[in-house]
């Protein structure tokens, strides 16, 4: 009997077959091939690198948070409370003892020692209730361009009714031409 000299490498076993007996092809490869740099491919949606996300930004990096949609978009309104108008009041002030808030709604939180005109926007019942017992008053603001724009519409839509009644009270006039048959 003759001894085998030199031993045949295991891959050559395997050539042909893709895995090389390590499975599914993700299995047996390294972190080359998971690609990127960094946080590349941590998408919310994939796990990818899930140990370094969660250790850098806890669990709720994953999964949808909050309204995501725009049609659910929140209305953000100006605020601002009587306690603030109080203490921000010599800075507030340009003409006398009116103040001008057209971009702000009024609220009640606090209390106002001045005798002053507010005009905003909009007031809390409670905002009105506590300028008015100071001895000032509440004016409400109605936006001007807005005003403008719905005037415009409004002007559009009678003069398409005014067409529409002038086509309708016009006689309509046949042409006269060679018959078809």
């Amino acid at each position: 009997m003759s001894m085998k000299i030199k031993k045949s490498k295991k891959s050559k076993k395997w050539r042909g077959n893709t895995t090389h007996g390590h499975g599914a092809r993700k299995k047996w490869k390294g972190s080359g091939h998971h690609g990127g740099v960094g946080m590349a491919g941590t998408g919310k949606r994939a796990d990818h690198r899930k140990s370094l996300v969660i250790k850098l930004y806890g669990n709720n990096y994953f999964g949808k948070q909050g309204i995501t949609s725009r049609n659910t978009k929140r209305k953000k309104n100006d605020v601002m409370n009587l306690d603030e108008i109080q203490k921000n009041l010599s800075s507030l002030m340009k003409n006398g003892k009116e103040l001008v808030l057209e971009r702000y709604k009024i609220l009640g939180d606090g209390e106002l020692k001045e005798k002053i005109t507010i005009k905003a926007r909009a007031f809390s019942e409670s905002a009105k209730e506590k300028i008015e017992k100071a001895g000032g008053k509440a004016i409400v603001i109605i936006n001007e361009k807005k005003n403008k724009e719905n005037a415009k519409h409004e002007k559009n839509i009678k003069e398409v009714a005014l067409k529409k009644d002038e086509e309708n009270k016009s006689p309509k006039v046949e042409k006269k031409g060679p018959k078809k048959k």
